[in-house]
């Protein structure tokens, strides 16, 4: 693939154990990313600079993981009209302060929440390719063929 489809973005490299699931199932599918560590806090213009590119770079979904106070999802949001997912990192009170933090999005300021922690990011993941197999039947191909493995995972398990 010529362009980037996704954009995974972190506020920290120690977020990357995670964010290494979403990038799992991307490449998977054969769904071009990047992933780039930038601050809500610590690099604010960097982020918002970024955010504002992607759109006229031919990105078309942004996934953002954060611990703690995970404000990176919503200043995201705030800079791009495109649609972005928040994936609320394990912190310090086990990912609770994360998770209320990436779905509390006052109204205008949309993100799409996950699950806390590796599940979240794999539905983010999923839910991104989702998005992007609206308009590509090739991918929806994948996702169905996905889905069709994770049925029989369960058929196949013997009690």
């Amino acid at each position: 693939m010529s362009h980037i489809q996704v954009a995974i973005m972190m506020g920290s490299k120690s977020d990357l154990p995670t964010m290494e699931e979403t990038a799992k199932i991307l490449k998977s599918m054969d769904v071009s990313y990047e992933m780039k560590v930038l601050s809500a806090h610590r690099t604010p213009h960097e982020t918002a600079d970024y955010a504002e590119s992607l759109q006229g770079r031919g990105v078309q979904v942004v996934i953002c993981g954060a611990g703690g106070s995970a404000a990176l999802a919503g200043v995201v949001a705030a800079h791009t009209s495109l649609p972005v997912i928040g994936i609320p990192v394990e912190s310090v009170l086990q990912g609770m302060d994360s998770l209320l933090s990436t779905v509390q999005m006052p109204p205008g300021v949309p993100v799409a929440g996950v699950a806390i922690g590796k599940a979240g990011a794999k539905n983010a993941a999923l839910l991104a390719v989702r998005i992007l197999a609206l308009n590509d039947k090739n991918l929806e191909a994948k996702l169905q063929d996905y889905k069709d493995q994770q049925k029989q995972k369960i058929l196949n398990e013997k009690i």
